[in-house]
């Protein structure tokens, strides 16, 4: 007996409760379901025919018709690619695209969409981006660690994204009710530690005008993100290691016990391991703080993620600009030793270089690593040479000298030169010193600079 089955495309997406969409060779829009346009307030007049990704050339879709390949990946509002303006909240999506065929066997690219979080506008940076499986296997620890209330320590090169690590974790969390605390432990003196920590009482010491609350108090309910914790004074370990313990603590010159229920994330690029033999890190400490150890791989081992990641930050902060296929290949060729935070770093020098929406390869800068003070417009010396695509490296130099390790008081009159020397311009000054925005803004605030 023959069965003739009539299906149409159209039909069988709409037996999917997911939002559903299909996209031909063309990239573009040629079937949507009713989920869609109920979940997004869409309509799918609206949406058929137009372009899956209008004006990004780097396309998802596109790959998946060039390897065939099906994928399942994370991306947030300003990285899905598709007009989302109208459910009037940021969220994450978990997207899933695989092939499917019509009677005539022509093959589109099916993809279906699910929101796995609502983003709490107080954690902006909370957003991850990446499809590769390198990031993926990341972010599967990063939401299983997110379910449980141990102690993580997150452990990788600088700049691979810790901090965005840490606060992915609090957004996902039972502990989102509180606040994310972020505490960067090299600003921790020795004298200046306890009471950031814990807070002080009025006449405590000289200057004590006032009573404080330390950090612990401030991150009740919440998460406290211990940053570079390696960097922590082996003196005032013994302190920390009590308040982690028994939930409690006293303020500086206080006599009061005072408790704060806490979740603690801790991160460094150091070999806490290697500390502990050495005796400057103590080992009992070391074993609370790693309970759910969580690497966070470098970025040369996210190659898939270099595209998605610099169009993120392009479209931060409101820009608009767009990559054009050189710079991104430029951008790939690159092993990013600064990782993440390089490239950030980079993109915001092409945004603030670029004259036109579109930037080109030559608008991609990759400052030369041996020296903090490069001169902007003179990014590339005469001594280096290019060893392979957007990468700069420097000829050997006679009589080479290690890195000084910069004094606070060295530090401080760093930035004050870059202050006048950039007119205040954030962006370049961290680009310059190859750090964060935000750890500039912390060594403003140290300085009184601010």
């Amino acid at each position: 007996m023959n069965i003739t089955h009539n299906f149409t495309i159209e039909s069988l997406i709409e037996t999917h409760d997911l939002p559903f969409l299909v996209i031909n060779k063309q990239l573009q829009i040629v079937a949507v379901n009713t989920a869609w346009e109920n979940h997004f307030g869409l309509s799918r007049d609206e949406q058929l025919g137009q372009p899956c990704c209008p004006d990004d050339i780097q396309c998802r879709h596109r790959r998946f018709f060039e390897t065939m390949e099906g994928y399942t990946c994370s991306f947030t509002e300003a990285t899905a690619k598709f007009n989302i303006s109208n459910i009037g909240y940021k969220a994450q999506f978990r997207i899933s695209g695989y092939p499917i065929h019509d009677a005539d066997d022509n093959v589109f690219l099916g993809e279906s969409i699910s929101i796995t979080q609502q983003l709490e506008n107080n954690y902006p940076f909370a957003q991850m981006v990446g499809i590769s499986p390198a990031f993926l296997k990341l972010q599967t620890k990063l939401e299983q660690a997110a379910k449980s209330n141990v102690p993580v320590l997150l452990t990788g090169e600088t700049g691979t994204g810790k901090e965005v690590a840490a606060a992915f974790i609090h957004a996902n969390s039972e502990s989102i009710t509180g606040d994310f605390i972020v505490v960067d432990c090299t600003l921790l003196t020795e004298n200046l530690c306890e009471s950031e920590l814990f807070g002080h009482e009025k006449g405590a010491f000289t200057n004590a005008v006032t009573s404080k609350k330390g950090l612990f108090e401030l991150a009740n309910q919440g998460t406290l993100f211990l940053d570079e914790v390696g960097e922590l004074p082996l003196s005032q370990q013994p302190k920390l290691l009590r308040a982690l313990e028994s939930g409690q603590f006293r303020r500086v010159g206080g006599t009061k016990a005072l408790s704060s229920k806490v979740r603690v994330i801790c991160a460094t690029h150091r070999n806490l391991g290697d500390m502990v033999k050495a005796g400057t890190f103590r080992e009992d400490l070391f074993y609370r703080l790693s309970v759910l150890p969580i690497e966070i791989p470098p970025l040369r081992d996210r190659k898939q993620d270099i595209p998605l990641l610099a169009e993120f930050m392009l479209r931060q902060d409101g820009h608009s600009h767009i990559l054009t296929q050189n710079a991104v290949a430029k951008l790939s060729g690159h092993r990013w030793p600064g990782n993440i935070r390089e490239l950030k770093n980079c993109m915001q020098l092409a945004i603030a270089l670029a004259t036109h929406s579109q930037i080109d390869k030559q608008e991609i800068h990759i400052l030369r690593r041996r020296s903090r003070n490069v001169n902007v417009e003179n990014l590339y010396s005469s001594n280096t040479i290019q060893n392979s695509p957007g990468e700069s490296i420097l000829l050997p130099q006679s009589n080479p000298s290690p890195p000084k390790k910069r004094d606070k008081t060295d530090e401080k009159d760093l930035i004050i030169s870059l202050l006048e020397k950039h007119q205040g311009n954030r962006k370049l000054i961290a680009a310059e010193m190859q750090i964060s925005e935000r750890t500039l803004y912390r060594k403003l605030d140290l300085f009184k600079l601010s």
